[in-house]
């Protein structure tokens, strides 16, 4: 298969939308990573994108509408809980996802299985523009192979994807550079399910209660069903063997440079680069969560582009805001292991 090279005109988004009425793939940008989208009313179509990405079928995805008015036209959902009307109010479009209960519309192949399915109203215009001009609402994951690092950008898209999808779509750096928010409003007490730049704290101050699944902080039990994308598998992992260490600043560089002849590279902040006496990789200054989620890929990724094997270390994040995002991701990254060397 040949993958076209789109850009952002009128004509490519006409012709992105033409693909994906026929049960094409596209990688699309939105503002927090690129995604793989299929019609999400077409079983086949979706199931190619679990093909295309090596992902286990078990791992549901998120449907993207253009507007809020196509959960009433297209009905993906059973109904539309008043805690997601709240949440759209104050956060759509955005980088916020909500789970609600499923119609019978949505197939097996987008939900997992599940009675539930996840909808995203996505701020960037083009993917608006692209799911207007296919004429359906689109199912798309990130537009990566499953378990590497999410694409930011489209020749990321096309490092991953080359010859397995229909075409990419270049609509510039993603602003956000970390996957949604997801939240369920499902059942009981909303609950986070996956950290983004829509934070708890923003959530509980429109909805009150809100809960953080245990799955955003650890693994998921043995057997336990995946009911969000990036909860269930080692997620976003560069070739390196990533390592976390729990620890202050100081303590962080210490360790490093004791080990220097056994650290490949760090990923540490900027105030760390002159301290340091191992390759770099900076994700921003301490503390700026936003600036170190926007980052995060992006830096995986160089890690490969640049040969990178051997073992990388990097700081366990606060689980504060943003960085709550962060700490997410890195702990996948790693696959969950951690050295502790103080209480912080």
């Amino acid at each position: 298969m040949t993958t076209l090279s789109l850009k952002s005109t009128p004509e490519d988004i006409a012709r992105a939308g033409e693909i994906l009425s026929r049960g094409g793939l596209v990688g699309i940008p939105t503002e927090t990573v690129y995604g793989l989208a299929a019609d999400a009313f077409n079983g086949s179509a979706v199931a190619r994108i679990f093909a295309a990405k090596g992902r286990p079928m078990d791992n549901p995805l998120i449907v993207h509408i253009a507007d809020f008015d196509d959960i009433e036209r297209f009905k993906p959902v059973r109904e539309i809980p008043e805690a997601a009307r709240k949440l759209a109010e104050a956060f759509w479009p955005g980088a916020l996802t909500i789970i609600m209960k499923k119609s019978d519309r949505i197939p097996d192949e987008v939900s997992a299985g599940l009675d539930t399915v996840a909808i995203r109203f996505p701020s960037h215009p083009v993917a608006r523009e692209i799911i207007r001009a296919s004429g359906t609402l689109l199912a798309a994951p990130s537009a990566n192979r499953s378990g590497s690092p999410s694409p930011t950008t489209a020749e990321h898209v096309h490092a991953d994807m080359d010859g397995r999808i229909d075409a990419v779509l270049d609509g510039g750096a993603c602003d956000v550079g970390v996957e949604s928010t997801v939240i369920t409003v499902a059942d009981g007490v909303p609950r986070v399910l996956r950290p983004g730049g829509v934070t708890v704290e923003q959530l509980r101050e429109v909805l009150g209660e809100v809960e953080v699944d245990d799955a955003v902080l650890h693994k998921l039990a043995e057997g336990q069903t995946a009911a969000s994308p990036g909860m269930k598998y080692k997620h976003y992992a560069p070739k390196a063997h990533v390592v976390l260490l729990k620890c202050g600043d100081e303590a962080y560089i210490d360790y490093i440079n004791a080990h220097a002849k056994d650290c490949a590279a760090a990923l540490c902040c900027d105030e760390d680069l002159l301290l340091l006496n191992v390759p770099c990789y900076s994700l921003g200054s301490r503390g700026d969560w936003s600036a170190q989620a926007h980052r995060l890929f992006d830096s995986l990724r160089r890690l490969d582009e640049n040969g990178v094997t051997g073992t990388v270390y990097a700081r366990l994040p606060k689980t504060d805001g943003v960085g709550l995002a962060v700490y997410n991701r890195l702990i996948r990254a790693a696959g969950f292991e951690v050295i502790e060397l103080e209480e912080v």
